[in-house]
């Protein structure tokens, strides 16, 4: 294809994303399942015809809601959106040569930490921008009181008093996964059709870079002192539960290789986990352990490559 055709799709990519985008505006059924499939198209942009072409997607979608008049919307659509789906594309795509020719592809836990540092950058902004941790609680409570109205008494109060320590987190992880199911879906999508520029990476070959477990117990030492630092702590946690739960995934994916039948193992572990949830936390925990005992090389064959 042609530089012109491919800028050309990367525009058509970002309108798409920007009226995903808009479906929450316009008031749209399911608006919001749309909205959080508008880093889709961007996704597909850049994986299929490269860096440039995901910020060309970015700049159209922006564009586009800027012309609708939506400063505000257009501003975090870049912040959430186009922004790290450029930087990821750009951090995917990067590749060195081995001696024998092949391609050694940037790997997937470091693209997992790029993730988590854009989340817990944005999370930093936050605070910056409000004033601190009490005035981003404040605004959390402000935004979330209207829900709760229905509710009255002490119920109502114990239940904002808990959502407001915990929501920041639990948005950034939202942020995070959304961005993961994106990602992974263009990637599958371009692969079907032989248009992918990287191959797909495999999950068993997730493993952290050190930052994260310090920087999980960083959080969990903020916890403990109390205060303005225990807010932050907590949001910390959770927003890092998405990078140790992928990184607890690729133990379950290497052990289930010794298994006859994998397939049919990953089908049960999926099935239980969305039906009840816990085991998703549990296999948070076990990716925490993987940080330091190296469980995936534990439960690999002698002389399988596990690291892409």
């Amino acid at each position: 294809m042609s530089r012109l055709a491919s800028h050309a799709s990367a525009v058509a990519c970002g309108a798409v994303a920007a009226c995903l985008y808009l479906a929450v505006i316009f008031g749209t059924p399911g608006a919001m399942i749309l909205a959080y499939m508008a880093q889709l198209p961007l996704f597909v942009a850049g994986l299929w015809f490269g860096t440039m072409a995901a910020v060309i997607a970015g700049l159209s979608g922006t564009a586009l809601l800027f012309a609708t008049n939506d400063v505000l919307g257009a501003l975090v659509f870049v912040a959430v959106n186009a922004a790290p789906v450029a930087l990821l594309v750009r951090q995917a795509l990067l590749a060195r040569e081995r001696e024998d020719g092949s391609y050694a592809w940037y790997p997937p836990g470091r693209l997992t930490a790029w993730l988590a540092g854009y989340a817990l950058a944005g999370f930093g902004l936050a605070l910056l921008f409000v004033g601190g941790p009490q005035e981003l609680r404040d605004t959390v409570r402000e935004i979330i009181e209207p829900v709760l109205g229905a509710q009255r008494g002490d119920n109502r109060e114990q239940a904002a008093a808990t959502l407001t320590r915990v929501v920041p987190g639990m948005v950034t992880a939202s942020w995070m996964i959304m961005t993961v199911i994106n990602g992974s879906l263009a990637q599958g999508l371009l692969a079907r059709f032989r248009h992918n520029w990287r191959p797909s990476p495999q999950l068993a070959s997730l493993a952290l870079p050190l930052w994260l477990p310090i920087a999980l117990g960083l959080a969990a030492a903020g916890v403990v002192f109390g205060g303005a630092l225990r807010f932050i702590g907590i949001n910390v946690m959770i927003a890092l539960f998405v990078p140790f739960c992928l990184a607890g995934l690729a133990v379950v994916h290497t052990a289930a290789r010794r298994l006859r039948q994998p397939a049919m193992a990953l089908v049960f572990f999926y099935t239980t986990a969305g039906l009840f949830g816990w085991p998703f936390i549990a296999v948070a925990i076990l990716g925490l352990l993987e940080s330091g005992l190296g469980l995936r090389r534990r439960l690999t064959p002698h002389g399988v490559n596990i690291d892409g």
